[in-house]
């Protein structure tokens, strides 16, 4: 085993390559571990955890909720079927948020999304997805200075989206995926590290009816969206393949307009990663409790829901929890809050959001806050940035 330091006061920011074990990045803090999402050492293993970093600032001051928003550009992460019903012919969103940075300075998520309604019935989405893991003083175990590197992984997703009547659409995504986390030989391995890449695809669906509550118009919306299902990753020719974040999202938001000036969402969002649960093993590696986690990507996500050790109730500990609100004034100005809970047990975070939003013509500037404390939470004080805008009108308007 191999180990890369980036020294800060508090923190070490460590690249583990184990080969022919899993590789990812970590960093280390005061004993304990966080993965590059956010998670503590306690989350399922997989590869290329930032595909479940939420990027723009909307839905991040929501409580990461999003799934059955209003749709924009960002649906490309959110729910590709919601570019369907995208206002005007084409949406384009940008998004950057500094990471982690309670514990490293120069992490950061950078998201580009754009959407083009090629008619009433159909349209086109593509987004960029740039995880910058900062620059990186490499040591080997003797800590003698092996120079300088600049990790980072990436994602190109390509969308398409089609209505089916007046209020329901299909939604389809294929990405590719690159991991450069290093190159090199392991201390423990003859194996030629190199970056890895995968193939997955994203499949969704959207639904929004409007209706009359307490007197008022209101829209209710339910969306889900099975993202990431795709090849496993690996990180040498030979070396161990692993399990791409593959993760069902579910979703509600009901809008109700109180007045001509005041709009209210609510928004509850259901998480799940439908990859394999490690088993619990002896010394000798031999399983005692739970299923073999080493199964293909089918059979990884179709036991997911029944292959946690602890049974039905560890099942339930893997669902997070998204709840949001947003206040819209004037359809020029509003406020955001949400909190978001993962189990101790799954990944522990769990923290309050906060954003807001302002809107001038065919753009628009969000922005958002996680409300933690540095000693609860790794994503305490992480802000989001977000600017977009929407041009033309379609044959409807």
């Amino acid at each position: 085993m191999k180990f890369f330091y980036l020294k800060t006061k508090k923190t070490l920011f460590c690249i583990l390559f184990l080969l022919p074990s899993l590789s990812f990045a970590q960093i280390i803090n005061n004993g304990g571990t966080t993965n590059t999402n956010g998670t503590n050492s306690t989350a399922i293993p997989t590869a290329v955890p930032f595909l479940l970093i939420t990027p723009d600032s909307r839905s991040g001051g929501m409580g990461e909720a999003g799934v059955a928003l209003s749709p924009d550009a960002n649906a490309n992460f959110w729910n590709p079927s919601k570019l369907a019903f995208i206002e005007g012919t084409d949406n384009v969103s940008v998004s950057y948020s500094p990471w982690l940075r309670s514990l490293v300075p120069d992490v950061s998520l950078s998201y580009l999304g754009y959407a083009h309604k090629l008619d009433e019935r159909n349209t086109l989405g593509a987004s960029i997805r740039y995880f910058n893991l900062g620059s990186i003083n490499l040591t080997d175990n003797s800590q003698n200075n092996q120079g300088t590197y600049t990790p980072n992984e990436f994602s190109i997703d390509g969308s398409f989206a089609r209505t089916f009547g007046e209020d329901f659409s299909l939604g389809l995504s294929l990405r590719y995926i690159h991991s450069n986390l290093y190159t090199g030989v392991s201390s423990s391995s003859t194996q030629q590290a190199k970056p890895g890449n995968a193939v997955a695809a994203d499949i969704s669906l959207f639904y929004k009816k409007k209706l009359q509550e307490f007197g008022n118009d209101a829209t209710f919306a339910f969306g889900t969206n099975i993202s990431n299902i795709g090849s496993k990753i690996s990180y040498s020719d030979n070396g161990t393949k692993y399990f791409l974040p593959t993760n069902l999202k579910l979703g509600i938001a009901n809008t109700l307009n109180l007045d001509e000036t005041n709009q209210l969402t609510f928004a509850l969002d259901f998480n799940k990663l439908m990859v394999p649960t490690p088993p619990i093993r002896d010394a000798d590696g031999n399983i005692i409790k739970g299923k073999d986690d080493n199964v293909s990507v089918p059979s990884g996500i179709f036991g997911s829901f029944a292959d946690a050790p602890g049974g039905f109730s560890e099942e339930l500990q893997e669902i997070s929890i998204s709840p949001g609100v947003e206040y819209w004034y004037n359809k020029m100005f509003a406020l955001r809050g949400g909190y978001y809970y993962q189990n101790p047990n799954k990944g522990g975070l769990h923290y309050f959001t906060i954003g807001t939003g302002f809107k001038y013509s065919d753009f628009a500037f969000d922005f958002s806050y996680i409300a933690a404390s540095q000693q609860n939470s790794p994503l305490a004080n992480t802000l989001r940035f977000t600017l977009s805008a929407n041009f033309g009108s379609t044959k409807e308007q």
